[in-house]
């Protein structure tokens, strides 16, 4: 059919539907004759009938047509239909009511639609079993499902489906104001819900925000395919051709469903694209409300959209946005002809995940010709008729087209810059080209000399310039490379001073690299700095403010505080689950909220939440990437202070082949497993073995972080052990001494490593017979926890029981005792009792026993 008739075919259905039918047929005539087509009456009037015959109860009143149905007795709330018993009526619809339901033997909650005037209306009885044939067929996360189905007993038939408890995409988008990256997060989820119902031939075909609602865990769920067509069997085209002209909602309907066109999968696209839109732009892309159904008609035919971008910036931070990109992505999927949209919602999400990513998109903006030649075909008559006007028309239009276009050319390549940098990082550094693991290859260096020869010649454009600073910092940090992450840090963010956000996010990242630095006061300084720039900007940005919350918890964890970090991070952790974050993001919190329950010695809770997180960066990142690494060096350490070795040694084992892997022999990450993996075989009496890999970690450590830093205290803390086992006291003495200067340099406030370290060189002492001095070190030892670690942690305990060993040696059995015996005490209550220390506490009473015959506590021991 010609679209300009079938426009005329709508408008006069539309302007006489509603009149009494005696008043019809005189105003189709006269229109008819207006027009010139005498064919027009009967094309209405056979719409009018169908329209008549289907409808004839649910399109009048639905208020009224429920208080009539409620009244005649036949559904009413408290009901039961089936297991069901209807609570509440939720809401009317176009081809029933739906009413929240409980299912009485489960206590769920359900929504039961239910068509009231089947015996009525033959017709809508079909839609409605096509609706629930079509939910039958789908399942998926984002989809309300179908439970159950029947009919009353006078036939009226209903559905139970899953009650979606939350609010509409723009109400949600609303309230939350979440930033552009979720936003468009919760828009691909909705297309991979239409994605699924299309693999299964249903398209959906009234598509808009109200039938798309937002969980109050931050789901999407699709809702309402009561014209969704199948694919695979559309039926007459003449019986829904009414249904669509009620049904279907213009300011998102397709040009195609007005025209009489071919419907498809590009149908529901372009119903995206429009979706897409709104939640950019804050209204839909065609104004329509209020207008005569010709004028919406040719509204949605021929008025292109202005770009999204322009009310959107006003709505999102801007920064590091692609805005081009983002018009070509969703003006594509609007596109008038379904030839040049989209051509499957499948090509939508790979354009939506290329532009999430930074990368070029395959959809490409529509050319000079494309859009002059379209101008000409739509004003034919009049350009012809007005040569001399076409002349200056085409003029006209040609010099501004090519002035956007150069406009355009010039926010491409801004769009490419940002390209450059996210990629940089992402493809790179996150498992986007595994070939490119390795620290130490030359690509890498390669790679990161050209990007710093690229950031200097940005110059121009001091803002992409400091993001590509941040982001080349922050890969040096990963590898390693302190002093010059420090330098490209600090630079990115005197780029960034003024700007609020970008300010916020340089403040945390250098605060970061400080932790690393064990610059701990300077760290805190600037990540409060960060929070507080944060928290003006939560409304918009609330994942910043996670960011920085988190971050001040893992200042605070490195400075000792761990109640306070514990309280951070959990907070850190609900601002996550709140800003609905992606899992690959809440992992970060969840790992520092594990390390700083570790510290504080609640090993239980650490080892709990590492082994969730192992579950998820698997799932995330697959079994060999750093992130695994990471949460298996986490889990050994657990085993490692509940005395398991050969456990232990396991997971560090499988640690160290995933960083070789990545990162190479010379790299930090590497280093530290080598020296857990050392700890172990030394406790395992493998003596050559962990010497030798202690040794190589203590090179490493040294170079990447200098002598002073308590990585390189760390080691040498293993090396001294190893010397005591072998007698060699004097290299002991030496490695403990240069391990407490370093806490010391590092933690000048005092910290509970300043009290390891003064413990293990107490038992160095002691073991050389200087009684008397090892008895300083533990009480100072002693002292230094009490300022940082909870009452009952572990390290107590064993303190305690080198005192006790010590004042034994020096003959004062009673002071001994005590201790012993307070030791003991704390070990019981452990969680997980460490078997070691428990059988060390026996032995050493077993002495004091066989000296003093003082009462044995071995019951205590017995009581866990």
């Amino acid at each position: 059919m010609d679209p300009a008739r079938w426009h005329v075919i709508q408008e006069l259905f539309h302007a006489v539907a509603d009149l009494p039918p005696a008043e019809r047929q005189p105003l189709l005539e006269a229109r008819a004759r207006e027009a010139g087509d005498p064919g027009l009456v009967g094309e209405v009037l056979v719409l009018l009938a169908e329209d008549a015959r289907s409808d004839a109860l649910l399109d009048g009143e639905l208020p009224g047509v429920a208080r009539r149905i409620l009244a005649e007795g036949r559904v009413a709330t408290g009901q039961r239909l089936g297991p069901y018993r209807l609570r509440e009526l939720l809401g009317e619809g176009g081809v029933g009511v739906v009413y929240l339901a409980e299912r009485t033997d489960l206590g769920s909650l359900v929504a039961i639609k239910l068509l009231r005037d089947a015996w009525l209306s033959p017709a809508r009885r079909a839609r409605f079993t096509s609706e629930q044939r079509t939910l039958a067929q789908l399942n998926h996360t984002n989809i309300a499902r179908l439970y159950d189905a029947d009919t009353l007993p006078d036939g009226t038939p209903w559905f139970a489906m899953e009650y979606v408890d939350g609010v509409t995409l723009t109400r949600w988008a609303a309230e939350q104001r979440p930033s552009l990256r979720r936003l468009l997060a919760m828009f691909r989820a909705v297309c991979e819900a239409v994605l699924h119902a299309h693999q299964r031939a249903v398209i959906h075909r009234d598509l808009k925000p109200s039938n798309i609602l937002v969980t109050r865990g931050g789901q999407p769920k699709l809702l309402d395919f009561g014209i969704a067509r199948s694919l695979e069997n559309p039926g007459p085209r003449g019986e829904w051709t009414r249904a669509e002209l009620r049904l279907m909602t213009p300011a998102y309907a397709a040009p195609e469903q007005f025209t009489g066109g071919e419907q498809g999968v590009h149908t529901d696209v372009h119903a995206l694209g429009a979706i897409l839109y709104e939640l950019l732009a804050g209204h839909p892309p065609i104004d329509v409300e209020g207008r005569p159904a010709g004028e919406i008609a040719e509204l949605v035919a021929q008025q292109v959209p202005e770009r999204p971008s322009g009310p959107a910036r006003a709505r999102f931070d801007g920064r590091g946005i692609a805005w081009v990109d983002l018009d070509v992505l969703c003006l594509t999927a609007l596109q008038k002809d379904p030839a040049r949209r989209y051509r499957s919602v499948e090509s939508l999400i790979r354009d939506l995940d290329h532009f999430l990513r930074g990368e070029p998109l395959e959809a490409r903006p529509d050319t000079v010709g494309y859009r002059l030649g379209k101008f000409v075909r739509r004003h034919r008559r009049p350009l012809v008729a007005v040569a001399a006007v076409l002349a200056v028309g085409i003029g006209l239009v040609t010099f501004y087209t090519l002035r956007l276009a150069a406009a355009r050319n010039e926010a491409v390549a801004e769009a490419a810059r940002t390209r450059r940098i996210q990629a940089f990082m992402t493809g790179l550094f996150e498992g986007g080209d595994p070939a490119a693991g390795p620290a130490d290859t030359l690509r890498v260096v390669d790679l990161l000399e050209r990007g710093e020869r690229d950031a200097r010649g940005l110059a121009g454009d001091p803002a992409v310039q400091a993001d590509l600073y941040a982001t080349l910092g922050g890969i040096h940090e990963n590898l390693g490379n302190f002093d010059r992450a420090d330098s490209l840090l600090t630079r990115a963010l005197e780029l960034r001073r003024g700007q609020e956000m970008g300010e916020a996010a340089s403040l945390v990242a250098l605060g970061l690299l400080r932790v690393e630095q064990s610059r701990f006061d300077e760290a805190d300084s600037l990540v409060r700095a960060g929070l507080q720039a944060s928290r003006r900007r939560e409304r918009v940005d609330p994942a910043g403010v996670a960011d920085a919350t988190r971050a001040l918890g893992m200042v605070l964890e490195g400075k000792g505080d761990y109640p306070a970090a514990i309280a951070l991070l959990e907070e850190a952790a609900r601002r996550d689950s709140v800003a609905d974050r992606p899992a690959a993001e809440r992992t970060v919190t969840l790992t520092a909220l594990a390390n700083t329950h570790f510290y504080a010695g609640n090993y239980a809770v650490s080892d709990s939440l590492n082994r969730r997180v192992l579950g998820l960066d698997r799932a995330i990142h697959g079994q060999r990437h750093p992130n695994v690494a990471s949460d298996l060096v986490n889990l050994g350490a657990t085993q490692q202070e509940w005395g398991r070795w050969a456990a232990a040694e396991d997971y560090y084992r499988q640690a160290l082949a995933i960083y070789r892997g990545w990162y190479g022999e010379d790299h930090y990450e590497t280093a530290a497993t080598l020296n857990m993996v050392g700890r172990t075989l030394i406790q395992q009496e493998r003596l050559e073995e962990g010497s030798r890999l202690l040794h190589q970690a203590l090179t490493i450590r040294t170079r990447i972080y200098g002598p002073v830093h308590p990585a390189v205290a760390s080691t040498l803390n293993e090396l001294a052990l190893l010397a005591m086992r072998e007698k060699r006291f004097d290299d002991a003495e030496r490695n403990f001494r240069g391990m407490l200067a370093i806490y010391e340099a590092v933690h000048p406030g005092g910290h509970y490593l300043v009290g390891l370290a003064h413990s293990n060189l107490g038992g160095l002492l002691s073991d050389r017979g200087d009684h008397a001095a090892a008895e300083q070190e533990f009480r100072q030892a002693l002292r230094q926890y009490e300022a940082a670690l909870p009452p009952g942690h572990l390290y107590f305990g064993i303190t305690r029981l080198k005192l006790g060993r010590a004042l034994r040696r020096a003959g004062r059995y009673p002071e001994a005792g005590r201790e012993v015996q307070a030791a003991s005490a704390i070990f019981a209550a452990q969680s997980e009792p460490p078997q070691s220390w428990i059988d060390g506490a026996r032995t050493e009473q077993a002495a004091l026993d066989s000296v003093r015959g003082l009462p044995g506590v071995t019951t205590l021991l017995r009581r866990r």
